[in-house]
């Protein structure tokens, strides 16, 4: 292994042994935070507690153009761990622990990187996105901090991604009238049978769309995540609740797909609130968003990093899109790597985004 890996595993390991699992992200402005702050001799470092969990860390060193972002929040472990997931295991090939794909093994590769040269270099940490909480990112933008890109690390398989969906998250509850089952029913009566005519009208809707295309991506992604309510069998439902989420192409308009979810049966939900809401990458109309794409694309090749294909997952790149500043994906490991017990990182993606980032950095191009 390379003394710039042999590095990036130590820190590794440090920072997989801080429990950082959100839910229920109880983390605080110490512990990991401390430890970074240490391994950052010469930088200027601010630790902003934005409450709830959500702490960022902005470390500068010199004048860098650009902003390396790393969420440190990990999603809980399962019960099909092998064995104890705070504890970093490093076979041949690949390095096992929480967070190690997605995506600590980034941030551990450019603390290794801070510390193997004195370029400058730009650096912020945050804990909420496994939340779908952008409070810290938010109070970062807020103040206004000057950066001419960021790079945003999540698994791309060492490749910059471009584009991906945005993605909204929705509650709908439905109102009905409880009685006996045993009689004809409007439309109207029961609200179990309004949610599942929704859901009808809903997979329709989405299969309608399929021949909408930005970037390599096609469609509109759709799932109903949850559907509750109702009494026993012979009873009409009073009350129904059901959970849904889309993930729409940079193209498309939000609220648009709002208004046609909301519209696709009579009678209407009782109640529809959006819960959450991410932008696409890249952010704005068709026109915006093309321009930011190729912005980005350039990026990458004046980085001499090899661009991937847009990706179905969101990521808070897309923050800092709709910020406007140019922005891309990009880390080690593969998506499918992460959320999954024994979750693992490949140590040759962890070498090879380590000694292209040091490029970057040391040639004074970050």
């Amino acid at each position: 292994m390379s003394v710039l890996l042999d590095a990036t595993l130590e820190h590794l390991k440090a920072l997989v042994g801080f429990d950082t699992r959100n839910p229920p992200r109880a983390i605080g402005s110490g512990g990991l935070f401390d430890y970074v702050r240490a391994q950052l001799p010469g930088f200027e470092v601010t630790v902003t507690d934005y409450g709830a969990g959500a702490v960022t860390l902005h470390a500068v060193r010199g004048q860098p153009k650009l902003l390396f972002n790393v969420h440190m929040d990990t999603v809980p472990d399962s019960p099909h761990w092998s064995a104890d997931p705070h504890v970093l295991r490093v076979t041949h090939d690949r390095a096992i622990g929480l967070g190690a794909c997605d995506i600590k093994g980034a941030a551990a590769a450019l603390l290794a990187i801070a510390n193997a040269t004195d370029g400058a270099l730009a650096l912020l940490l945050s804990s909420d996105e496994e939340a779908n909480d952008a409070r810290c990112i938010a109070g970062f933008l807020a103040q206004g901090h000057a950066c001419n890109a960021v790079i945003v690390a999540e698994p791309t398989r060492a490749e910059a991604v471009l584009a991906h969906r945005g993605i909204q998250s929705v509650l709908m509850r439905f109102a009905g009238h409880a009685g006996h089952a045993s009689g004809e029913q409007k439309p109207s009566d029961s609200a179990l049978h309004q949610a599942v005519r929704w859901g009808n009208a809903a997979l329709d809707f989405v299969a309608a769309q399929s021949h909408e295309r930005f970037g390599g991506l096609t469609g509109l992604r759709f799932n109903i995540g949850r559907i509750e309510g109702g009494i026993k069998a012979n009873m009409i439902a009073p009350t129904a609740e059901l959970r849904f989420g889309f993930r729409s192409l940079p193209t498309m308009s939000p609220d648009r797909l709002l208004q046609q979810f909301r519209s696709l049966v009579e009678p209407g939900p009782a109640e529809f609130t959006e819960t959450f809401r991410g932008a696409s990458l890249p952010a704005g109309d068709t026109a915006s968003a093309e321009s930011r794409r190729l912005a980005a694309r350039d990026l990458a090749d004046e980085l001499g990093i090899p661009v991937g294909n847009a990706v179905d997952f969101w990521t808070e790149a897309a923050l800092f899109s709709a910020a406007g500043h140019t922005a891309f994906v990009y880390g080690p490991g593969d998506i499918t790597q992460a959320h999954t017990a024994d979750e693992w990182v490949a140590l040759d993606q962890l070498q090879h985004y380590a000694e292209t980032l040091y490029r970057i950095v040391d040639s004074g191009n970050a």
